[in-house]
């Protein structure tokens, strides 16, 4: 498969601080890939990076199979879509007016106006103000103004950062779908783990501008899942059944905690103890937390 975006040994330093710590990204084509780390750790700086925004102190970026150098810089940028930080636009005019000036500053045809608008789901609020739109709309116009152009690379920075529930599911439900709709590939950063986890494929994990995973969602799931605990109306059937499946199980009261285990075997798990007459009440997952992620990773040396 296609790299989109690979970076080699990408650092950046402030003084005697390294904000970016010999980077390696590898972003599939066609996929919606994850970056993820707390504020701070060093997404913004590397997708800046990426876009030419900064110079790095050391290594390389590559961008749809070619390195990024300033000869090039201008031609790759116009088949790569970005939204970095807020999203710009003229408040006091509508999304129209503001995708006519982006299209004219990137030489396209307006007609594209009515294609990106249709896919950000903003045709009905056209020509509204964007001072009228709320966050989520603002986001979803920045997203518009990204793929006018029809990109191959779109470059997002934390886009659901602010937005209430509704306006991170919808953003979500957006982005799941932009390969298929527009043929991009999306690289997208979060600080919330669980978020991305409904929304990527292959997902980046950094911490302190250095990169600790790198791999695929299955894979990081494989860190992520944390213990089960079970409710049942009959602990004594439920213990049987457990021990005859090889489980572990600790009882407190009419509650059992479970290690960390596959979706598979927990439905299976499930439908034993059901027909043991078991009786269960409630299942709950325990995911971990991105920093019990970042120690979990640190102790087997992570995947880099």
């Amino acid at each position: 498969m296609q790299t989109v975006i690979e970076t080699k040994g990408l650092c950046k330093a402030y003084g005697k601080q390294l904000a970016v710590n010999h980077v390696q990204l590898h972003v599939p084509q066609g996929c919606v890939y994850g970056f993820i780390g707390p504020n701070g750790a060093g997404k913004s700086t590397t997708m800046k990076m990426l876009l030419g925004l900064i110079h790095p102190s050391a290594g390389q970026v590559f961008l749809l199979g070619r390195e990024l150098t300033e000869k090039n810089r201008l031609a790759l940028l116009r088949q790569t879509g970005s939204l970095i930080e807020s999203p710009s636009g003229y408040l006091h005019l509508t999304a129209q007016e503001n995708l006519r000036i982006v299209a004219d500053l990137k030489g396209v045809p307006h007609k594209d106006i009515d294609r990106v608008l249709d896919i950000v789901h903003l045709t009905g609020d056209r020509n509204r103000k964007v001072g009228q739109y709320s966050l989520g709309m603002k986001q979803r116009l920045g997203i518009a103004m990204a793929l006018l152009g029809n990109p191959k690379l779109l470059i997002l920075d934390e886009p659901t950062n602010g937005l209430d529930p509704a306006g991170i599911q919808e953003m979500r439900a957006l982005l799941a779908g932009m390969p298929a709709a527009t043929g991009a590939t999306v690289l997208v950063s979060s600080h919330l783990l669980g978020e991305m986890e409904q929304l990527v494929e292959q997902v980046g994990i950094i911490n302190q501008g250095k990169m600790l995973f790198e791999g695929s969602l299955r894979e990081l799931q494989r860190h992520s899942k944390g213990s089960l605990t079970l409710r049942v109306l009959h602990p004594q059937k439920a213990l049987a059944v457990l021990q005859t499946n090889g489980v572990a199980a600790q009882l407190k009261e009419n509650f059992l905690t479970l290690p960390p285990l596959w979706d598979d075997l927990v439905a299976g798990l499930v439908q034993a103890l059901a027909n043991s007459g078991a009786g269960v009440v409630e299942l709950t997952r325990h995911t971990k937390s991105l920093e019990e992620i970042f120690l979990s990773l640190t102790e087997t040396k992570g995947v880099v």
